[in-house]
């Protein structure tokens, strides 16, 4: 059975990498370009005859009429597609996985609109489900050591991404504004959406690379000598590359697992009080800042607990945390803001204590080892137990685990709190985009960067994405609030030495990402993890055993703290704009300096070897 299942996982990928397997979209553009432009014999014939120069302003209008591939509209490649072949891409909500994979296949799809029939063969869109999403059911089918015949009648509905979440683009928006949105989200199909409510086609990154090559360009004797005789086929002999020198270090620690210590500090509105809140320090009164953070709206948690690997079986460490952050507008119903917040987090707790216990006990009676919850599980079944106990109230929330063995960060997020991840990026070797072109490499003392920031959801400016109840299910457009299911669920994978910064919009909304960063190599340099910006010694460091954990295990809390603290002093900086302030601006809103708002960070720091590791006892 597994046999058959990987021929048509096999099959799959074949038939996604013939849909994206086109010339890339530079030399889309080149030849794009070239099609609008005079041949060299039109500009040769256009030269009067005494050789005078062409003037500036002829340069300039014939500058003009040159269209570059990101300024042109959507629609137009839309257009050009249909043109050239149409198909159909929808499929019924009931069809089986069977009947989408040969779909796929044969009309040459990367993704279908799923569709439920109406009245007068009115094709009411449900979902959208992309061949990703079909190699994603066959993968996770064939884990579950289900059959060939069981996992093709799978119905696409029970996997397709649900109408509400779909991203879409507009036939008046840009190749560049679809092209960067699909780059942002990690998508390679994008429905695009008229005004009147239909989708008009699906766009690929295939149809974008197309775009701007007539028949011409792609066929013929000329352009297979010019453009592929010369590249196809590898000889007998090829073999591949070894990985860059400045990945060796890392690559020779894959095996190894790495550890997280961990840090945590939180922070109330500095004008809370347990009679309410006020808006400024005048309504606060002459006192100091709050500081008793059980007057906080945001929760959290870190707990590690003992599951077993979901191939093994093998009992292990695994490390969640989570925030939340309670929305403050319930208190003008007389609801604590506090109560679903923290009811989330630690039901979130519960279960990852309740599982944990559950293993121990089915490992002493011998039956099959669950894997290893999800956080989107966790947060979904926190969310269900918390309704079913009818607390009022609503939040964002972000729950996340480190997967020590494989070295992945795993998180669920809805709303606007998040994650960064700081990472050293050498500028010498990381390429042009991601070099710092702010400061001169002579004057920078050290590489860390942001590598990672996690996607916030909004449904406006400071509406973000909430997950509430209101003690009564309410269903369609009135019901404001979001689930689980919603969340930006993703992974990231971590290296040894990165610092992962999970935060409620307190830090977000008062300190740039950037600051951020800052404050985390003066951490580092505070703690000896690194000297005058040496990337090699730390590793050196490494070789030798030396992961100084016990130091970054006691000095973890203070980088948290000093976030913390600094999100607290900008909120009451009116002098300078906060990252808050000119979002509002932006979005046509006044607003100057900090937002005072709760604020709670938990800061990670991955290390190799464990706290409890005599060796690296040793060394320090």
């Amino acid at each position: 059975m597994k046999r058959a299942g990987s021929v048509l996982a096999k099959g799959l990928v074949a038939k996604m990498q013939s849909s994206t397997c086109a010339l890339a979209t530079r030399h889309a553009q080149h030849r794009f370009f070239s099609s609008t432009q005079p041949s060299s014999e039109e500009v040769e014939s256009s030269i009067p005859q005494n050789d005078a120069l062409v003037s500036k302003e002829d340069e300039h209008k014939e500058e003009k009429k040159r269209v570059r591939l990101s300024d042109v509209l959507i629609s137009e490649v839309l257009k050009a597609k249909h043109a050239y072949r149409w198909v159909d891409p929808v499929i019924h909500q009931d069809a089986t996985v069977g009947e989408a994979i040969q779909a796929a296949i044969e009309g040459e799809l990367s993704g279908m609109m799923v569709v439920e029939w109406g009245e007068n063969n009115h094709k009411k869109v449900v979902g959208l489900l992309t061949s990703r999403d079909l190699l994603r059911i066959i993968s996770a089918g064939l884990k579950d050591e289900k059959s060939n015949d069981d996992i093709m009648s799978l119905l696409v509905a029970d996997y397709m991404t649900p109408i509400n979440q779909v991203i879409y683009g507009r036939p008046e928006e840009t190749v560049g504004m679809c092209r960067t949105l699909m780059a942002k989200l990690n998508i390679r199909t994008l429905p695009i959406l008229s005004k009147e409510g239909r989708v008009e086609g699906l766009i690929t990154t295939r149809d974008i690379s197309d775009f701007g090559l007539s028949a011409a360009d792609k066929g013929g004797k000329k352009n297979y000598l010019n453009d592929i005789s010369e590249r196809v086929g590898l000889s007998s002999d090829t073999s591949m590359a070894e990985p860059p020198s400045y990945l060796h270090a890392h690559l020779a620690m894959e095996q190894s697992p790495l550890f997280l210590n961990v840090g945590v500090s939180e922070l109330p509105h500095p004008f809370k009080t347990y009679e309410g809140c006020g808006m400024s320090q005048r309504d606060h009164g002459p006192r100091d800042p709050s500081q008793d953070p059980e007057l906080s709206e945001d929760a959290h948690f870190v707990t590690t607990v003992k599951l077993p690997d979901e191939k093994d079986g093998t009992l292990r460490d695994v490390t969640y945390f989570g925030v939340a952050d309670g929305v403050g507008s319930w208190r003008q119903y007389d609801v604590d803001p506090r109560d679903f917040s923290h009811k989330l987090m630690g039901e979130c707790e519960n279960i990852l204590l309740e599982e944990c216990q559950s293993q121990q006990l089915s490992g002493q009676g011998g039956s099959k080892f669950r894997r290893v919850l999800a956080p989107s599980e966790i947060l979904s079944e926190a969310y269900e137990r918390v309704k079913a106990e009818n607390v009022i109230g609503s939040c964002t929330a972000c729950v996340a685990l480190f997967d020590n063995v494989r070295h992945q960060l795993h998180f669920s997020n809805l709303g606007d709190s998040g994650i960064i991840v700081l990472r050293h990026i050498d500028s010498e070797i990381a390429g042009s985009l991601k070099r710092d072109r702010v400061t001169p490499r002579t004057e920078r003392t050290s590489d860390l960067r942001v590598a990672f920031v996690s996607q916030q959801q909004l449904f406006s400016f400071n509406h973000p994405y909430q997950l509430g109840w209101t003690g009564e299910d309410s269903d369609g457009e009135a019901n404001s609030f979001k689930s689980p299911k919603d969340s930006c669920t993703t992974s990231i994978h971590l290296r040894r030495g990165d610092i992962v910064v999970m935060a409620t919009d307190g830090l977000f909304d008062n300190v740039d990402i950037d600051d951020i960063a800052k404050v985390g190599l003066k951490w580092e340099q505070m703690s000896g993890f690194i000297q005058d910006g040496d990337i090699s010694a730390r590793e050196k460091r490494w070789r030798m055993g030396n992961s100084l954990t016990l130091v970054s295990q006691e000095n973890i809390g203070d980088l948290a703290a000093d976030l913390c603290n600094l999100a607290r002093e900008s909120s009451l900086d009116s002098s300078t704009d906060s990252p808050f302030a000119i979002l509002a601006k932006e979005n046509d809103i006044m607003w100057s300096g900090g937002m005072p708002d709760d604020c709670t960070v938990i800061v990670g720091h991955i290390v190799g070897r464990s706290a409890d590791d005599q060796m690296d006892m040793d060394h320090q």
